[in-house]
């Protein structure tokens, strides 16, 4: 019972102690939602079982086999940079764009994206082009993204409506739109297998609300048909927005991040 002892007579934790539980838990938290659904997170499972494996030789004193994985343990470490210096890059670019770190961004950068998004999407409802615009907000569409055409470029509407001009290789598919920059275009998203759906939606209609059940992602929907523009969110889709009702929805959903549960209105006009 000497451990019990040992451990209950540990002193208090003060601020420091709370402090430092925390940084580490954040960063647990941002390294696993960053490397999920890659092929980082198959490397992170090994190097739990390598870990694993040199604690149990050690602990079952099996010499030749932890003499073994304390040698290979430095190339590991090279070979790991080697073979991800692409991930480790988009890793420290994820870690300066964190939430941590917007705070001390200008808010006008926020409405300003806000604009943008909506300046194109009316251009693209007057001219019946299709589109599909998905927002990131806290679960990563990492996905999706690897899945298209990697862009990774300041988000401008001028940028938006050639991406998605039909005589663009990228038109046919999602853009995905990550803090304020486009990620990736010609993104395939699933879609939705839900049978209450009216049959006069679309394919992308069906992606978005596809998408969005998995998710908290916000997708922006273009009719090529009747240039009716949808919002869709939590699995749930509303249609026949105006120009202005798209301006105060984002703003609700994405930069104030409110959960807010949309109306799916089946007879709406497309």
């Amino acid at each position: 019972m000497n451990w019990l002892t040992e451990f209950l007579g540990r002193p208090a934790m003060d601020w420091r102690d709370l402090l430092d539980v925390l940084v580490v838990a954040v960063l647990v938290y941002e390294v696993l939602k960053l490397i999920r659904g890659t092929r980082a997170m198959q490397m992170a499972t090994g190097g739990g079982l390598f870990i694993v494996l040199f604690y149990g030789s050690r602990w079952l004193r099996l010499e030749t086999v932890n003499w073994l994985l304390r040698n290979l343990l430095t190339y590991i470490v090279f070979a790991l940079i080697v073979l991800f210096q692409s991930d480790i890059r988009r890793a420290l670019a994820h870690l300066g764009r964190a939430p941590f770190f917007r705070y001390f961004a200008k808010a006008e950068s926020a409405e300003e994206s806000i604009e943008e998004l909506v300046v194109a999407t009316g251009m693209l409802s007057s001219q019946h082009i299709g589109a599909i615009i998905v927002i990131e907000r806290q679960i990563g569409l990492r996905n999706y993204v690897e899945g298209g055409i990697p862009l990774d470029a300041t988000m401008t509407y001028d940028l938006l409506l050639s991406i998605f001009q039909t005589s663009s290789p990228l038109h046919d598919g999602a853009v995905i739109i990550q803090e304020d920059r486009i990620a990736a275009a010609a993104c395939f998203l699933p879609l939705t297998v839900n049978p209450r759906l009216g049959k006069e939606l679309g394919s992308r209609h069906r992606a978005a609300i596809g998408l969005t059940e998995e998710n908290d992602a916000v997708a922006i929907v273009v009719s090529e048909e009747t240039g009716s523009i949808s919002l869709a969110s939590d699995g749930a889709i509303e249609r026949g927005l105006s120009v202005d009702d798209l301006r105060r929805r984002l703003r609700s959903m994405v930069i104030h991040r409110s959960r807010m549960r949309m109306p799916l209105r089946a007879e709406a006009t497309r």
